[in-house]
């Protein structure tokens, strides 16, 4: 018959063995710190990396879709279709037929003109100047809105210079540095061959049709006029966001009711496609950066840990000596290192959380922080502590007791 007293003898209890690893652990401050310190940085590199990474997807993506992610073009399919197929067109009132559609924000037609051997120049008469061979393109009087054009100075021109026709153009940023036109208070005006027009404004730039920025850009209006434009060659749609791939399912029907078919769409990949993406490459790298931290503070709790064992050799044999089993030893030690883990743990995410919060507040941004890892870090640092303090605790218990006490 087992005798209970020796059983109960034979297990530590849980309370004691917290007490005497509470006590081995505040006995030595500085190196609790010290030891400490490299789970704290270790987490906190973790939380920190990650919760940035987050963060910067989410600017990454805000950003995509502020700019590219709510642009839709339809413009005609290739031409270049059988004899005798008649090429596909798009209709004047485009922006008209578009603009009902739920999820527009704005929409406007745009146009390259054949302008022949004519050159711009920003001098009258035929002689005064060196011509530029620059792009010479139409649009409606929403185009500018459609692209997120930002005016340096002046003006666009709107559906009254449309509909009458107005010899009026805006430049791009670009040409109207190569024309050395900077400002429209006086009304300069340019010569497309020997035709003159009023420079009404000067783009600064454009989110969408980069080359409108080396272009000089004239109403619909006024190039059914000069040049006979028969139709637009593309329409540009802005939506609002999230609305990108309804838009450019609906917009060749509307256009086109009888073939949709004739008219292709370019629009942007879905947003959550790109989104994870992102966040996966950034993560992935971080997650990396992150690992190596807590490796390194891993490493330092065994050797840490290790060190407290050869110094302690003395109470180790002393303890193995007055009774307690290797399973004692080794107990006492995991929960040490445990604890140190656990501690660093909880002020590395402590760290992590206020960095990427603070970076966040700097930079204007929303912070992102998954709540599982600022939960999570905590035991991920006691974890650490138990893995690294797995060696230390079985050399602790494998100490013989005879030669401990001959060695203290």
């Amino acid at each position: 018959m087992v005798n209970p007293h020796k059983a109960r003898r034979s297990r530590p209890a849980v309370r004691d063995v917290l007490d005497e690893a509470l006590a081995g652990v505040a006995a030595r401050p500085t190196r609790l710190i010290l030891t400490t310190l490299g789970t704290v940085l270790g987490v906190a590199a973790l939380v920190g990396t990650v919760g940035l990474g987050q963060t910067a997807a989410g600017q990454i993506s805000e950003k995509f879709d502020l700019a590219q992610a709510t642009r839709v073009v339809v413009e005609p399919e290739d031409k270049n279709g059988q004899e005798g197929e008649a090429a596909a067109e798009l209709p004047w009132d485009a922006p008209a037929r578009l603009g009902k559609l739920n999820g527009v924000d704005a929409v406007g037609t745009v146009s390259t003109l054949d302008v022949g051997d004519d050159l711009v120049r920003s001098v009258a008469g035929l002689n005064g100047g060196e011509g530029k061979a620059l792009t010479v393109m139409s649009g409606s009087a929403g185009l500018f809105d459609a692209i997120r054009a930002v005016l340096k100075t002046g003006r666009f021109f709107d559906a009254g210079h449309d509909q009458r026709g107005d010899k009026v153009v805006v430049l791009g940023k670009h040409a109207a540095e190569r024309l050395g036109i900077n400002r429209v208070d006086s009304a300069p005006a340019v010569f497309i061959g020997d035709q003159a027009y009023t420079v009404i404004g000067i783009l600064e730039s454009v989110a969408g049709r980069a080359e409108l920025n080396d272009a000089v850009i004239m109403p619909n209006g006024t190039a059914k006029a000069a040049y006979d434009l028969k139709s637009p060659d593309a329409v540009e749609i802005r939506t609002a966001v999230g609305a990108a791939q309804l838009i450019a399912g609906q917009a060749p029907k509307a256009l086109q009711p009888n073939d949709p078919s004739t008219l292709k769409v370019d629009s942007p990949p879905k947003q959550g496609a790109v989104r994870k993406g992102v966040e996966g490459d950034l993560n992935a790298l971080f997650l990396l950066l992150g690992a190596v931290a807590l490796l390194v503070g891993g490493l330092g709790i065994a050797n840490v840990t290790l060190l407290s064992v050869l110094e302690r050799i003395g109470e180790i044999g002393l303890r193995r000596a007055l009774g307690a089993a290797r399973r004692h030893i080794a107990a006492q030690f995991l929960v040490e290192s445990v604890i140190v883990g656990l501690l660093g743990g909880l002020l590395g995410t402590a760290v992590g959380v206020l960095l990427t919060v603070g970076v966040s507040f700097a930079n204007d941004w929303t912070p992102i922080l998954d709540n599982k890892l600022a939960f999570g870090s905590p035991l991920l640092g006691a974890v650490i502590g138990l893995i690294a303090g797995t060696y230390p605790a079985w050399k602790a218990s494998a100490i013989q007791p005879i030669t401990a006490l001959r060695g203290a």
